[in-house]
């Protein structure tokens, strides 16, 4: 028990770390433009738009070198400016989910985002339950775990809708239990079926429904609907909200293009490992590059979690 505790803190722990870097990162893409737009519109005090008009100065001056890539660096804020200014964004978060029209831009981060949390957060659940160290990403190119991309997708889609009509917590846990046992079934029937792989097998697990649902892992989906719905959706999407910069518009459109090709190369090697083991030799200058440079070697390294064959 100690060291599953422990083992649950360190979950936490990464989490929070790396979301910490996440926002981070995308405080500098945005230029701290939104807390300027808070004091612009009047929504804040005339205490905190002064704290926030002398940082600018001492960018303007350069005293401070760093102010204009992460102005909350320099901004020094009170304890009560601070829930101040909390008690606005949480405010003004509800009107921009109100309003709010999700497009390929929010659908880019949000499965950008899942894909890596839910990698993480599979990786060291395994290790704390199983002992298991093994590497269980979904795609060749980079840490991503596509499968908790799509789910965060529908689940967005699902719990954004339902907000808006004001759905009960237990609506939520229901429909994306329902949504997530959808998910595996159709996505671990289509790899064994088309590619010959098998990530996950539920068929020795008590209150299995079929090799691919089981009941232990429809309440958890239903709870990580319901963690989604009520407490990551609603300040992801106000974190990642509308394109305000250049910077923003090319680097979420760079990294679509570069996780539809990593998608699209890994389709081409699951579908070479299945038809290698076939002996169906390879027909076009994809499938010898494939060949060429995704052997089974490879594949079993890069995916230690799943069955080929």
């Amino acid at each position: 028990m100690f060291w599953t505790f422990l083992g649950l803190l360190a979950v936490l722990l990464v989490v929070r770390g790396t979301w910490y870097a996440i926002s981070r990162f995308w405080a500098w893409l945005a230029r701290g433009k939104r807390l300027h737009n808070e004091v612009e519109s009047g929504k804040l005090s005339a205490e905190v738009a002064l704290v926030v008009a002398n940082a600018d100065r001492a960018r303007l001056m350069k005293e401070v070198a760093a102010a204009d890539r992460l102005p909350s660096s320099v901004i020094r804020l009170s304890r009560e400016q601070r829930k101040e200014v909390m008690r606005v964004q949480a405010a003004e978060r509800e009107e921009f989910l109100a309003n709010l029209r999700i497009t390929w831009y929010q659908v880019v981060m949000i499965f950008f985002v899942a894909s890596i949390l839910g990698l993480v957060l599979e990786e060291v659940w395994m290790f704390i339950t199983a002992g298991l160290t093994e590497s269980r990403v979904g795609l060749i190119w980079g840490p991503y775990s596509p499968l908790y991309g799509v789910g965060a997708l529908l689940f967005t889609f699902i719990c954004f809708a339902l907000r808006r009509h004001g759905a009960p917590w237990w609506g939520s846990f229901l429909v994306c239990a329902i949504i997530g046992g959808l998910l595996e079934q159709i996505v671990g029937w289509g790899m064994e079926t088309f590619m010959g792989a098998v990530s996950w097998d539920y068929t020795n697990v008590p209150g299995a429904i079929t090799k691919w649902v089981a009941l232990p892992f429809l309440f958890f989906w239903g709870l990580l609907g319901v963690v989604w719905d009520r407490l990551i959706m609603p300040d992801l999407l106000f974190r990642i909200g509308v394109p305000t910069t250049r910077r923003q518009v090319l680097f979420v459109g760079l990294l679509g293009a570069y996780l539809a090709m990593d998608i699209f190369m890994t389709l081409a090697v699951f579908d070479r490992v299945h038809e290698r083991e076939l002996g169906i030799p390879p027909e076009t200058m994809l499938e010898e590059y494939v060949d060429e440079n995704y052997t089974q070697e490879f594949v079993e390294q890069r995916f230690e979690n799943m069955d080929f064959g």
